[in-house]
């Protein structure tokens, strides 16, 4: 997959019987995610356009470019969805896509590589880092808050952390 792509959303499977789709969004303005243009299944092989119809429980029943049936929309079920990263807006400089920090190198305040950003999730409390590396017997998770995540320089590829106590089991 393409370093030039985001995910930003995923089909659900179908909503109806007409051809209508179940979407989730993963932007943080959900209803965004029809505004930034074609958007691409994770091989590129594949683009859809779409128009959302209305909200429904956990996300959006949308109409796909070439969908119109309901085996149609259910075959779609569990395809991710992604946008050309210059379709999406800027960030701010203390704001992150979530592909970017995903690889990073993560060190403490005092240069010692702790290990690197295998995934970021977020339960609804706040981005949570999971750090893996040499060393660790587990992940370890650490909250992405400006306290223990002082320092993200995505041009340098590192983050630098000063993370709780005993979150490192130090």
């Amino acid at each position: 997959m393409s370093q030039d792509r985001i995910c930003v959303g995923a089909f659900a499977g179908a909503f109806g019987v007409h051809g209508e789709v179940r979407l989730k969004s993963f932007c943080t303005a959900p209803e965004a995610i029809a505004t930034y243009g074609p958007l691409w299944t994770e091989d590129g092989a594949r683009s859809f356009t779409l128009e959302i119809s209305r909200p429904i429980a956990n996300g959006f029943a949308a109409r796909v470019s070439g969908i119109s049936t309901r085996e149609q929309a259910d075959a779609l079920r569990g395809t991710r969805l992604f946008v050309d990263r210059s379709a999406l807006p800027s960030l701010p400089d203390d704001e992150f896509y979530h592909a970017d920090l995903i690889g990073l190198s993560v060190y403490d305040t005092g240069g010692r590589k702790l290990g690197s950003v295998a995934a970021v999730h977020n339960h609804g409390a706040g981005d949570i880092l999971e750090i893996t590396g040499p060393g660790l017997d587990a992940p370890v998770l650490l909250p992405f808050t400006l306290a223990a995540v002082p320092t993200v320089d995505l041009g340098a590829g590192r983050i630098v952390a000063d993370p709780p106590e005993g979150v490192f089991g130090e």
